[in-house]
């Protein structure tokens, strides 16, 4: 399963500018990037290159974060590409807990990242029903 990082922040001017600062120094790439507003703080999901090195970088600059997993499922790039994986999940009593996505034209697709309870009973049906769910390492060659 893909690596996520979880960033707490207070929701002022330049802390993502810090967050990305602090990666780059680190050598870093960022890979995917969402961003919440909850109000006074945010929070920041990021998909790196070398997550245990981002969450050291991340802490020794004072930032609160943690890693979590998520599925990486690769989806066609064309209308109902989302929707073919989507139909699926209801069918088998998965509710998604957040869920965000990027094209990737290495793959000529999509990723669409989603958390779920029970991970690894959903990549497995997912992959039974002909999706690829991509490992970290995988997500990371795209």
């Amino acid at each position: 399963m893909a690596k996520q990082i979880n960033v707490f922040v207070d929701n002022r001017i330049g802390r993502i500018k810090s967050i990305t600062e602090a990666l780059f120094k680190a050598d870093i790439n960022i890979r995917g990037m969402a961003i919440q507003d909850r109000g006074e703080f945010g929070l920041v999901k990021l998909i790196v290159n070398k997550p245990s090195e981002a969450i050291l970088a991340l802490q020794e600059n004072g930032f609160a974060c943690k890693q979590k997993e998520v599925l990486a499922i690769v989806i066609e790039d064309k209308p109902g590409g989302l929707y073919n994986l989507l139909k699926i999940l209801p069918e088998v009593n998965v509710n998604i807990l957040d869920a965000y996505g990027f094209a990737a034209e290495t793959i000529k697709g999509s990723v669409f990242f989603i958390e779920v309870k029970d991970s690894p009973q959903v990549a497995a049906l997912l992959g039974q029903k002909g999706f690829q769910v991509l490992s970290d390492q995988e997500l990371l060659e795209i």
